[in-house]
């Protein structure tokens, strides 16, 4: 049963986002990409506009990573590295074709002064970690299955000091765990049970018992790749039922058109990683960039 809250606070956030200026989908690594299906560039870019100009105008801060050649699916920052508490776990890609993005993520961080663990397991980023700052304690649930190696979820706890639940995803549509969960603010989760093994729906029902549930219309309309800050939830705008059913959790849904981006197979939080600094370095993380 989910727990309606009518004092349901925003929290300010700082995010990192790539302009799609190389994206295409020359390629396909997930059921969503399809090469013959032409991508609007232009309207690509205007969509992605838009979903910076959202999160501004919430009131968050907005760092960009810019683009590199040979890289069309860098436009999904959220798989380049996880960030817990200024220590940022990397990213190592499952396909070749992404391999050089954790570079650029990597050089990102480390300029810019974050303590960074090198992953030696395969794993993408925020792709496959979800981070619940106040939900026992502060914990991370961790998908495997697809992309990321569940050994990955051992190196992640001993990098972020933090308790890893590991959740396996058993529908290839939802390849990454940003696709069938997500955090509404810093203690729920909405998901989509269907996406899980049986054991870890029974895991997800035992932690988070006023979890949001959607159904697999939801999943499918990307309705759980979202990016909340605890109040306010950006979402795609096809996803008008998923959008409700927050709205009667108590949460403001902020719908945002991303048709060309979902082309690639992801959507609002494929587009957006959260920097989670130290308490010392928020400062470092919302400096200009």
């Amino acid at each position: 049963m989910v727990i309606v809250k009518a004092d349901r606070m925003p929290r300010k956030r700082t995010y990192l986002m790539c302009p799609p200026e190389r994206f295409a989908v020359e390629y396909a690594i997930n059921p969503w990409m399809d090469p013959d299906s032409p991508v609007d560039a232009e309207l690509a870019l205007k969509q992605w506009d838009l979903l910076r100009e959202t999160l501004a105008g919430l009131g968050h801060t907005v760092h960009v990573l810019p683009p590199e050649d040979g890289l069309p699916d860098m436009v999904y920052a959220a798989n380049g590295a996880f960030s817990v508490d200024g220590t940022v776990y990397g990213a190592r890609f499952r396909y070749p074709q992404r391999t050089a993005e954790a570079a650029a993520h990597h050089a990102f961080y480390v300029e810019r002064g974050w303590h960074f663990a090198e992953p030696a397991e395969i794993n993408e980023g925020e792709g496959d970690f979800v981070y619940l700052p106040t939900a026992y304690g502060g914990m991370i649930l961790a998908g495997s299955g697809f992309r990321t190696e569940i050994g990955a979820h051992g190196e992640a706890q001993e990098a972020l000091g933090r308790p890893v639940v590991s959740l396996r995803l058993v529908d290839p549509r939802f390849y990454h765990l940003d696709v069938a969960l997500a955090a509404v603010d810093d203690s729920t989760i909405a998901y989509y049970p269907g996406a899980f093994s049986p054991a870890s729906q029974h895991v997800l029902a035992q932690l988070f018992p006023d979890a949001v549930i959607a159904d697999e219309a939801d999943a499918v309309e990307f309705g759980l790749n979202l990016v909340s800050d605890g109040r306010h939830v950006v979402i795609n705008s096809d996803a008008t039922a998923m959008a409700a059913k927050l709205a009667a959790a108590g949460y403001t849904p902020v719908p945002v058109e991303l048709s060309e981006l979902k082309k690639g197979g992801g959507s609002v939080k494929c587009c957006v990683a959260e920097l989670r600094p130290s308490a010392q370095g928020r400062k470092l993380a919302d400096q200009d960039v």
